[in-house]
């Protein structure tokens, strides 16, 4: 996943923090009961603990998770999207989320999801190509090189223009692509000013030569 965006919120009040640790405390000593109240809680660091216990006591149902995706606060709706990534919860329309935090992990889920790539390809295009904040863009680079739909080729190709980390992570993202254009990319990438960009184009291109170069299955040299 890209680099993450920091949270910098205000530490909660003492009777918060009681009720967060109670949340967790619920996940490690099989309390779903606790759990699922809290979920209910005003506090937003509270529900998204509650989250967290559910799932790691299995009891994190489709319904809670569902709500809890269309929670009100950023915090709950990021915690929720990454327990998705292992179930059947379409979470395509949080890539237009108004919270940057939320798109970037939002992102990084529709990467995980390649059942749901016809649907998330367009909204990563659209992120990766533009969106204002570069970890967002980042994020969708990374997921359409996860993806490696062809329909995300052409933003992976433009965001090699882009910042530094956006062009090491679209260098990245060919990897599942091949063709002329994306040769002609990898060779241009070699001579970027930045050193890592050229490394990961290095690296890459001697990834794929060995590929080439492998002796067929049932023949022999």
């Amino acid at each position: 996943m890209a680099e993450r965006h920091l949270h910098g919120a205000t530490p909660p009040d003492a009777e918060t923090a009681d009720r967060r640790r109670a949340a967790i405390a619920a996940g490690h000593s099989d309390d779903p009961e606790t759990a699922i109240r809290l979920c209910a809680d005003p506090e937003p660091v509270v529900r998204a603990a509650a989250l967290g216990a559910l799932a790691r006591l299995g009891s994190l149902t489709a319904a809670a998770l569902g709500h809890a995706i269309s929670d009100t606060a950023a915090e709950v709706r990021r915690r929720a999207l990454e327990l998705s990534v292992d179930t059947g919860i379409c979470t395509t329309a949080l890539l237009e989320d108004p919270d940057p935090t939320v798109v970037e992990v939002a992102c990084w889920v529709a990467g995980e999801r390649t059942d749901e790539a016809d649907r998330s390809v367009r909204p990563l295009v659209r992120i990766a190509t533009t969106h204002d904040d570069p970890l967002c863009r980042e994020a969708a680079v990374a997921a359409l090189g996860a993806l490696g739909h062809p329909e995300g080729l052409d933003a992976v190709l433009s965001r090699l223009s882009d910042k530094p980390a956006i062009r090491r992570r679209a260098v990245l993202a060919l990897a599942p692509f091949d063709g002329p254009e994306v040769a002609d990319a990898l060779q241009n990438a070699l001579e970027d000013r930045d050193w890592q960009v050229r490394q990961a184009a290095e690296d890459l291109m001697l990834l794929i030569d060995g590929s080439d170069q492998e002796t067929p299955s049932g023949e022999t040299g």
